[in-house]
């Protein structure tokens, strides 16, 4: 996961989401993105 910048781990966090992945992949993107210590709101998403 650290091969990812950390907008392009919000972008796929919420889109992992949107489409109903599966629950342990977002879950796995979730804690990547706390123990980056990133707020989602904060960082622009790109669509």
């Amino acid at each position: 996961m650290e091969l990812l910048s950390d907008e392009m781990l919000v972008d796929t966090y919420y889109a992992a989401i949107q489409f109903e992945l599966e629950q342990e992949f977002i879950r796995m993107l979730a804690i990547e993105i706390k123990r980056r210590r990133l707020n989602p709101d904060a960082v622009k998403i790109t669509a």
